[in-house]
């Protein structure tokens, strides 16, 4: 009754076909989110260290630029100045909290151990340094 199909479809599906530009893995992808969110993180920790320096500050950044250079091949990260900001110290230390939960969830999905590790820490220290002071407004 119907006469067989002689040529190709003119829809085609996208399986077939070779790329035209390079494809990331997952783990290329988690690894540029992860490094973006650390350096993120690196940012906030220094604009904390310009507002009020401490040696643990000055640690948590060496380790987060160590860490975003592992993850971006080498390439040393972008770093703030540390000229005095007029940011609120309770907004940078839960900006860095939320920012660290956000590495933290993308390091445990790549288990990545080491990045892990730092951002638990850094949200513990973030969220020590905001006790006192959310408590005393409740």
């Amino acid at each position: 009754m119907y006469e067989p199909i002689r040529t190709k479809s003119v829809h085609s599906t996208m399986a077939d076909a070779p790329s035209d530009f390079p494809h990331r893995s997952r783990e290329e992808e988690l690894d540029i989110q992860l490094a973006g969110h650390l350096a993120a993180l690196l940012a906030v920790t220094d604009e904390l260290r310009a507002l009020a320096p401490s040696a643990d500050l000055d640690t948590a950044a060496a380790r987060l630029a160590e860490q975003v250079a592992r993850l971006r091949g080498g390439g040393a990260p972008a770093r703030a100045s540390l000229t005095p900001v007029t940011s609120n110290r309770d907004d940078l230390h839960r900006r860095a909290h939320a920012v660290a939960g956000r590495a933290l969830l993308v390091a445990a999905s790549r288990a990545d151990t080491a990045a892990a590790i730092l951002a638990a820490e850094r949200m513990d220290s973030h969220a020590a340094a905001l006790e006192p002071r959310e408590l005393a407004t409740h």
